[in-house]
């Protein structure tokens, strides 16, 4: 079972990342701006991985504290179309959305509108009395009994809840395939109790209620308010605008043979639901200055979306000596296994995974990363100070060229902002 803090402990714990990350307080005066040198070995690496057809188009920006110290785009937003990759291309980034409802909720508790330990039940009725699967009887029938405590917003955050993924968990699409039949069954039940085990989740789609249950506001609303209007993310939205359609790049799905085949552009929707968890659109221009912001503390430009000691809260390890991030799929055409750092030790705070050891000639310990389904990546090294994203529209998720293309990036932007 992960470790429990006590407020005080969890305070000095903050207080003790933000040191030790920083050598001074969190929100410190920003450093000159440094210049990447060796831009046009990064650009060679993106490139090759374009002209290799490995992927048919990549965006790739990284930020320090006081603005963007690289950007390129390569390639093209779709194998069968002309119009060629640019800072301003749309992306659908998927579970990339999840830190920016991470951020909204974070909001609310520091306006005292939400707890991070007090059972979410309280807010929202529908996580009142989680039943946990046991397993199933000889004739396949699911065995539940009621969870041993309640759900918090704090499991919710750190995928601690019990919620789990079909994609990536056996019993989830073995318990689906009952309970669509049955509809006396609940019809997601928890895979553990809270708190016992680490699996990511749904847990952040019931994160966006509560943020809509306490604001008065729907997600998208909440989300404009708050997070994209503050820090001028105007490409950022469940819905793209005709517009920023003619900016959409297509997804590619990478078939048996290695070759990427283009998909159509779907046809435009307005949403009427809004998921905490996926569905979002977005530039890496535009999520970037959302990671530039955390970087910062919580805020850019003097606006501030977070408080420093929240922003800090958000980066330590929440979920003890659990281990997180490794991920078998159910379904190879969607994702790949997924393991990005193998054999480095991986948690989860209150929004992003964390690596507890350095990644070889990439990001320092500590640092904050995860991902979207269609392989949109980013990443926050606060020993470093930088920031980074890079986009690319395929599936399965964790494409192997795709993550390789990638690696070689942050291996080239740490070669780049090494001391000489």
């Amino acid at each position: 079972m992960r470790a429990r803090f006590s407020r005080r402990e969890a305070l000095l714990r903050t207080g003790a990342f933000a040191s030790a990350m920083l050598g001074e307080p969190f929100a410190r005066a920003a450093a000159p701006l440094r210049k990447l040198s060796r831009s046009g070995e990064i650009d060679a690496i993106l490139r090759a991985g374009v002209d290799a057809v490995e992927v048919p188009g990549v965006v790739a920006m990284v930020a320090a504290e006081r603005g963007v110290i690289y950007e390129g785009a390569f390639g093209v937003r779709g194998m069968n179309a002309a119009p060629k990759m640019s800072t301003d291309t749309v992306f659908r980034i998927a579970s990339m959305v999840k830190l920016l409802t991470s951020v909204a909720a974070m909001q609310l508790v520091e306006r005292g509108k939400l707890e991070l330990d007090e059972p979410a039940a309280k807010i929202d009725p529908t996580l009142g009395s989680p039943q946990v699967l046991l397993g199933f009887d000889a004739q396949g029938y699911p065995q539940l009994r009621p969870a041993q405590k309640p759900i918090t917003l704090r499991d919710l955050l750190s995928h601690t809840s019990g919620f789990s993924y079909q994609l990536w968990d056996n019993n989830v699409v073995r318990y689906l395939k009952v309970s669509r039949s049955n509809p006396a069954l609940p019809h997601m039940p928890l895979m553990f109790d809270p708190e016992t085990r680490w699996a990511y989740g749904g847990g952040l789609d019931r994160v966006g209620r509560l943020v809509e249950i306490v604001s008065g506001k729907t997600l998208d609303t909440y989300f404009r308010d708050r997070i994209l209007g503050p820090l001028g993310m105007k490409d950022t939205g469940f819905s793209v605008s005709e517009e920023q359609r003619a900016r959409l790049a297509n997804l590619h799905v990478r078939e048996a043979n290695g070759a990427l085949a283009p998909q159509p552009i779907e046809k435009r929707t307005v949403p009427r639901v809004f998921s905490g968890g996926g569905g979002i659109y977005s530039t890496a221009s535009d999520y970037l200055t959302l990671l530039q912001a955390l970087l910062n503390g919580g805020g850019i430009a003097r606006n501030s979306i977070l408080r420093p000691e929240t922003v800090a809260a958000m980066s330590v390890n929440q979920i003890g000596d659990l281990e997180a991030g490794i991920l078998k799929t159910t379904n190879p055409a969607l994702s790949n296994d997924v393991d990005f750092f193998p054999g480095i030790r991986l948690r989860w705070g209150l929004g992003h995974m964390i690596n507890l050891d350095p990644v070889e000639s990439g990001r320092r310990a500590g640092s904050l990363t995860w991902a979207g389904l269609y392989n949109t990546y980013y990443w926050i090294d606060p020993a470093s100070r930088i920031a980074g994203v890079i986009m690319m529209q395929i599936l399965p998720f964790a494409d192997e060229p795709a993550l390789n293309l990638y690696r070689q990036f942050e291996r080239s932007i740490y070669q780049a902002v090494k001391p000489t």
